[in-house]
C-alpha cells in the first residue's frame, strides 16, 4: 500500500489527559515524514478537555511547524439523543471535526440506536469522518454504518491505537475487518489515524497498515496517502 502522509486524530495537553504541546506534536511528525497533522481536542463531555473558548484563538497558531502542515479539528461526542457535544458556533471555527461515542458521555442504547446516533452526527456537513467504531461495548450495525458512510460522504477511521488495545476494545479486529469489506464493496473512504496522546506515538500507524494490506484495501479509498486528495476532502462538504 501506498506510505501515509497524514495523521488526523491527535491530543495535545489542552485534552486533559494527553502529555504533548502542539509543537512537540509537529516535531514528531516531521521525524515521522509526515507532511500534514490534524490536532483534535476532546469537545465537553470528556473530563479535563478545553473550554469550548480554546477554539476560538487557533488562528495565532502557525500554519506550518516544522515543516508540517497543521489543521485544527476536534473529537465531538456522540451524545444519546443523536446531537454532537460541541456548540455550532465553535464547530465553525474548525477545519475539520470526528464524531466519536465516548464512554464518558454516551450509554449504550443498544445496536440500533447507536447506529442511529452516530448516523444522525455523521449528516453534519462539518463531521469528516468517524472516530474508532470498533468496540462493542458500544455495538454499532456495520452495514448500516458503512451505507449511511456512502450516503453522507463521512470517512471512517482505522484507529491504530485501538488496535494496540485491542484487549480493552471490544472484538476490536472482527469490526474492522467487516467495516474494510463494507466500505470496500461501497466505495467509502477510510483514514488511518494513530489517536496520539504523546508525541511517541505521532504517526505510528503500522498495526492499521498491517490490517489494510490484510485487507487488500484498495489505495484509491484510503484518505490520508496524498496530501491533495486529503485536503480536498476535507474542505468539499463544508456547509
Amino acid at each position: 500500500m501506498k506510505r501515509l502522509i497524514g495523521d488526523m486524530h491527535m491530543h495535545t495537553l489542552a485534552s486533559g489527559h494527553a502529555y504533548g504541546t502542539i509543537r512537540e506534536m509537529a516535531q514528531a511528525a516531521c521525524e515521522a515524514g509526515l507532511e500534514i497533522i490534524g490536532i483534535t481536542e476532546h469537545a465537553p463531555g470528556i473530563p479535563g478537555t478545553v473550554d469550548p473558548f480554546y477554539y476560538g484563538n487557533l488562528k495565532v497558531v502557525p500554519k506550518v511547524l516544522c515543516g508540517v502542515e497543521v489543521l485544527h479539528g476536534c473529537e465531538v461526542n456522540v451524545l444519546n439523543d443523536g446531537t454532537l457535544s460541541l456548540e455550532e458556533k465553535y464547530i465553525r471555527r474548525l477545519d475539520y471535526c470526528i464524531a466519536g461515542i465516548h464512554k464518558h458521555c454516551y450509554e449504550n442504547a443498544g445496536r440500533e440506536e447507536n447506529t442511529a446516533n452516530l448516523i444522525s452526527c455523521m449528516r453534519h456537513p462539518c463531521v469528516k469522518f468517524v472516530s474508532h467504531p470498533d468496540d462493542d461495548h458500544f455495538p454499532l450495525d456495520n452495514d448500516l454504518l458503512t451505507a449511511a458512510a456512502a450516503q453522507t460522504g463521512t470517512a471512517l477511521e482505522v484507529n491504530n491505537s485501538s488496535l494496540v488495545k485491542k484487549d480493552r476494545r471490544l472484538n476490536c479486529y472482527e469490526n474492522y475487518r467487516e467495516i474494510l469489506r463494507y466500505a470496500a464493496e461501497r466505495g467509502v473512504y477510510i483514514i488511518v489515524n494513530s489517536d496520539a496522546h504523546d508525541p511517541s506515538q505521532v504517526g505510528k500507524l503500522e498495526l492499521a497498515e498491517a490490517l489494510l494490506e490484510e485487507a487488500g484495501f484498495p489505495d484509491e479509498l484510503i484518505l490520508n496517502n496524498d496530501r491533495e486528495k486529503l485536503v480536498r476532502f476535507l474542505f468539499e462538504r463544508e456547509g
